[in-house]
Formats: C-alpha cells, structure tokens, sequence
C-alpha cells in the first residue's frame, strides 16, 4: 500500500537553518574525500546549496524510510562524480548514517566514488560515463505520467558535461513530450577536468539554446536560497514545458583555493594544514 504524500513545505524554512545544513555538508564533503585521499571536493561543493533546498527545505517529496516510495519525488545526479555532495545532503535528509563519513571509496562501503543505484540507499541513478542523466530523468518522468502518478523529477548535469550530444537529443525529447514534471539543473560553475568551459568547447548562449529546444529556462545564483526557491515554484508552475534552470555557481564554493583553481576538480585535500585551512574558511563564511 502506498503511504499518505509527505506535504512539500508550505512556508520556507529559517534561511540560517539552512545554512547550518549547508555548512555541515561541505565540513562533510571536504571530511569524505580528505579521508578516501581521492574524489571530486570542487565539484560537489559548487552544489550545496541546491542539494539543501531539495533535501531539506520541503522542496522535493520523499520519505527517508522508504526511499523506494512510489509516489516520492526524484533527483538524479547525472554529474555523478560529485556524489559526495549528495551523500552528504542524504545523511542530512536522515537517509544515510553520518558514520559512514570514513568510508568513502574504501572496499566493502555502500559510498561508492560514482553514484551506484546498486549499492547506496536514496541514489536514483547510476553515473560516471557523463551525459545520460537527463535521458534517465525523462524515462522517469513519462513513467509517472503513464502511471498517472505526481512526482517531479530533478536532474543535475555539470555544465561540462552538456558537451555530451545525448543531452541535445534528450531535450528534444523533453520538449517533444511536454514533460512539465522534469526539471533540469545545470550547475554552471564554468569548469571542468581539463580547463575552464568557454576555453574547452564554449555552450553560450545556453539559456537560449534551451529556450530554442522549447524549454521553460531560468537564470539564477545557484549560491542564494532566494534564487534556488523562486526557480522551482516557477518550474512546478509551468504547464506543457520542462525546465532548466541555469545555475550559476562556483567550483570549490567556501573553499577560496579551491575556487581560484580548476585543478581540484579531481583531487581531495590530503595536506593537514590545507585540510584545517579548509575547515576554518567553512565555518566562518556566510554563503547565501
């Protein structure tokens, strides 16, 4: 039997509520990798704030105890590199055991360095060949249509991966079925493995080139609560149409040296006084 919808938040929570949340996720983000010696800091932590208002603001539907709950809402992290950042939002969200913290890549724990449906509790989607998570997120949300079932369905890409032509085809797609119960969140953070994106492959002007597929599109800071709560109101508003919204972040966000260098997309802090660097700078800035 299906269990009574858990209601999204009619009022927003406390702003500096959520950022406490925030702030404890990228202790935790910079925590995992430090102790797994390998991992993707920047990339998760460009996201933290987005991953704050899905998983602990009301915003997406779910039950922690129940994870595989038919009517829950959905996000899928096609940048699955990052999954630290969703680890951490999950062990916010009362799904996973902060315990776990430690175990990060190690053999035998369900926290594996790529999002692996297989193995850990609250994961959507397996990820790590970029590029397929907006397709997954469509065969969601036209599940749920058929099943005449009211979820939403988030996806999450880096703005890297947009280079991958199965995103173009999967907006087609989107736009084609008129899928108004799947959102896409492109975290704009203008780097990635090798560089900074207009230098690798440029995807300006990517709002219009949404827009021109037939897409709803919004531009926010991915950073400020205000900007990440008014986008989704007006994603779950629009009738007939997905939603992008372009979230303009920053790579290694709280973490000033990380941010100055798109280097640590790959690389975890293993130097004790980088680490407390790091640590420090968390705990006393005020993001968004």
């Amino acid at each position: 039997m299906d269990q009574v919808s858990t209601p999204r938040a009619a009022t927003r929570p406390d702003l500096q509520a959520l950022k406490d949340i925030a702030r404890q996720m990228r202790v935790d983000i910079i925590e995992m990798t430090s102790a797994a010696a390998s991992g993707h800091p920047s990339s998760s932590l460009s996201m933290v704030e987005i991953l704050t208002v899905l998983y602990c603001a009301g915003e997406m539907r779910y039950d922690p105890k129940n994870v595989k709950w038919q009517d829950r809402d959905r996000f899928i992290l096609s940048k699955g590199h990052a999954v630290p950042g969703l680890y951490a939002a999950l062990m916010q969200a009362g799904v996973l055991d902060r315990k776990l913290i430690p175990t990060l890549r190690k053999m035998g724990s369900i926290l594996q360095g790529h999002a692996d449906v297989r193995f850990t509790p609250g994961i959507e989607a397996s990820a790590g060949s970029l590029g397929q998570g907006l397709s997954i997120g469509i065969g969601h949300a036209l599940a749920g249509r058929i099943d005449k079932r009211d979820y939403h369905v988030f996806v999450m890409t880096g703005d890297g991966e947009i280079d991958e032509g199965q995103n173009w085809e999967a907006a087609m797609s989107a736009a084609k079925f008129k899928l108004d119960n799947l959102c896409l969140i492109v975290d704009r953070n203008n780097a990635q493995q090798t560089g900074w994106v207009p230098d690798v492959m440029p995807t300006e002007p990517l709002p219009k080139k949404f827009a021109a597929f037939g897409w709803n599109v919004v531009e926010i800071d991915g950073h400020r609560y205000e900007d990440i709560f008014n986008a989704f109101e007006q994603a779950r508003a629009t009738k007939g149409q997905p939603t992008a919204i372009v979230a303009h972040t920053i790579k290694g966000k709280g973490v000033s040296f990380m941010e100055k260098d798109f280097s640590w997309h790959g690389r975890a802090i293993e130097k004790a006084e980088e680490k407390k660097e790091a640590l420090e700078e968390i705990a006393r800035r005020d993001i968004g």
